[in-house]
């Protein structure tokens, strides 16, 4: 699974701006598609305006088979843009990779409700995309059995005081770099410890529920789950923690090299585990 996820990296990894880095914001978003429908899913791009232009989120869609009854379906989603001046490696090309290798091994087995992949643009410029996707889901008066979006999953490291802890969590953190949190509010609760549990056959989590939407937590706000949360969706967002654990958060500095290739696989292997735990799925990664 290593070597797909470099394969997938290594085309990734590089400025993804909207003004800086418009070309590989589209071949981003273009390689994305392109590898969703080779693995057989329906794909569409979810158009929006914003910043004076027209920008579009990556949706591919893993449907049951015909007779299953309709279930809400269920969204795991990471953003293709990075911030100018980054090659954005951890932020957010691990996710995309993690996304990838999730949706090519969930193409097995029989799923009992719907799994859309998103890949969400403009998420540095204030979580553009995944807004205008989940408020489309509130208008349309859709429902989602939950949303798992990844953000900052492949730094990790072993070394005792390599993590550091936001102000006031109120939960015990490791000082140890080398596990996932999972971030859900207090509507997602429920989701929140289906997903911890199920993924930590596979790699350390920390699982931490916020009041509210996060809000007395400013730092538990910081990407598209957000976007669901304030549309009253079930959505938890799995990161290593960005700038608590990663000295290169948001420098040019975000480079591949950088990223820990095995500790992404485990974080692959257990949203696999949870996904086919929420989507009745019998398939396991890779």
């Amino acid at each position: 699974m290593t070597g797909r996820i470099l394969t997938h990296l290594q085309r990734l990894v590089g400025e993804r701006h909207p003004v800086t880095a418009p070309q590989h914001l589209v071949a981003v978003e273009d390689y994305l598609a392109g590898r969703f429908e080779a693995m057989g899913y329906q794909v569409a791009r979810h158009p929006f305006e914003a910043l004076d232009g027209t920008y579009r989120n990556v949706v591919a869609t893993h449907h049951p088979p015909s007779g299953s009854p309709s279930l809400p379906p269920l969204l795991i989603g990471a953003h293709y843009d990075t911030v100018p001046g980054s090659p954005g490696a951890d932020d957010n090309a691990s996710a995309l990779a993690v996304l990838l290798e999730t949706a090519q091994a969930l193409t097995s087995g029989l799923l009992t409700r719907p799994i859309h992949f998103v890949a969400f643009s403009l998420e540095e410029q204030g979580l553009l995309g995944s807004s205008a996707y989940a408020t489309r889901l509130r208008q349309q008066h859709e429902t989602l059995a939950g949303a798992i979006i990844l953000e900052c999953v492949g730094y990790a490291r072993s070394e005792e005081g390599t993590q550091l802890v936001p102000s006031g969590v109120p939960v015990a953190v490791p000082t140890v770099g080398n596990f996932l949190a999972i971030v859900g509010n207090r509507a997602s609760q429920a989701l929140t410890m289906t997903v911890a549990q199920a993924m930590s056959t596979h790699v350390p989590v920390v699982p931490l529920v916020v009041p509210g939407n996060g809000e007395l937590l400013p730092d538990t706000r910081r990407s598209d789950h957000v976007a669901f949360w304030e549309q009253g969706f079930p959505a938890v967002m799995l990161t290593d923690t960005a700038n608590f654990r990663n000295p290169h958060y948001h420098q040019p500095s975000d480079t591949l090299d950088t990223l820990n290739l095995d500790f992404m696989s485990q974080v692959v292997n257990g949203v696999v585990t949870a996904a086919t735990q929420l989507a009745g799925m019998d398939a396991h990664a890779a």
